[in-house]
């Protein structure tokens, strides 16, 4: 166990030779599956089990992601002996899309992605024989699964949110933004059609990307998005971002409600979500009696919105936390 995290601080010097070699096997050996989800929307998800193992990490990813770009993580997590489950959210990864442009990320309520991993968790988790079950999530997926909390207390025995959208950075003044959005959602044409500034999916160099600092895991995903180009996602739809914002409201809301043991993990270096709210969710917690780990987020130096895809010294940093603080819950 001391050997795999002492790897992960020296992956990048034989990445290839790493993902071409042991987590390519390991890939191998995933169990992928699917249910049917809110509307009738197929929602795929993958398994990493081994006999012996009793606990269970649930991975909650986040917008456009799917499961196959969290290989990596799915390996480090079932080396240290934790089963590994992750969901590919509908409208993106392998799940069915609601739009016939799958470039658009949409959904038509937040809440269908936390009903969907409600039936995942009863149909695939609750029913399981293991000893402890964690929530690992990152970004869209960090408001997914406190929702999901929120509605089911005694779910899991601990919760890490890495970047969890409990806000979003849109470079508008607040009191165009509402405005806007409540005018899109007059016009289906509009609402459903790409926010503003954003369009379909492009690969981006990485010398311009604001994810992540690793350029051999930045060109790892991009490759993804070439071998299988039904992964691909673009930009949200005016209505996501409606919805969006409204789930993060309403996982602050609700936080007091919440005594799961939690983890927040927040990038110094933040684009993508308001790590301002990630201070208030801690205040929030800690004002009705039950604080996150350490009273309030552990912030990654340097590090760029995508902390579990960050470079090693970064990434190492998140993960033994994570993984150390699901130990302390056991």
């Amino acid at each position: 166990m001391f050997r795999q995290k002492t790897a992960w601080e020296t992956r990048e010097k034989a990445f290839a030779a790493f993902t071409m070699g042991p987590l390519m096997d390991f890939w191998r050996s995933r169990e992928e599956a699917e249910f049917t989800g809110v509307d009738d929307v197929p929602v795929r998800f993958v398994r990493f089990r081994a006999q012996g193992n009793d606990r269970l990490i649930v991975v909650c990813p986040g917008r456009i992601e799917s499961y196959v770009k969290y290989a990596e993580l799915a390996y480090d997590l079932f080396h240290l002996g934790f089963d590994v489950l992750i969901l590919d959210h509908r409208g993106q990864g392998r799940s069915g899309r609601m739009l016939a442009d799958t470039h658009r990320g949409h959904v038509v309520n937040f809440s269908d992605y936390v009903d969907d991993l409600a039936a995942f968790w009863d149909q695939e988790v609750a029913s399981g024989s293991w000893r402890k079950r964690y929530i690992l999530a990152h970004s869209m997926g960090g408001a997914i699964a406190e929702l999901f909390l929120q509605r089911y207390p005694q779910a899991c025995d601990a919760i890490a949110l890495c970047a969890p959208m409990f806000g979003i950075i849109i470079h508008l003044p607040d009191w165009m933004v509402r405005p806007l959005l409540d005018w899109a959602e007059s016009y289906r044409s509009i609402r459903e059609g790409y926010a503003i500034g954003t369009g379909s999916w492009r690969a981006l160099p990485f010398a311009i990307n604001v994810l992540t600092h690793s350029r051999e895991r930045y060109r790892r995903n991009l490759r993804f998005y070439a071998d299988e180009p039904k992964l691909r996602v673009g930009g949200p739809t005016w209505h996501w971002v409606r919805e969006g914002i409204q789930a993060g409201e309403q996982a602050l809301a609700g936080a007091e409600k919440d005594t799961t043991p939690t983890l927040i993990v927040q990038a110094e270096e933040e684009h993508v979500v308001d790590n301002r709210m990630l201070q208030r969710f801690c205040d929030i917690r800690a004002a009705a009696g039950h604080p996150c780990e350490g009273g309030k987020p552990l912030v990654i130096q340097g590090a760029y919105h995508e902390i579990l895809f960050e470079k090693d010294a970064m990434r190492s940093v998140a993960l033994n936390a994570i993984v150390e603080f699901f130990d302390r819950h056991n």
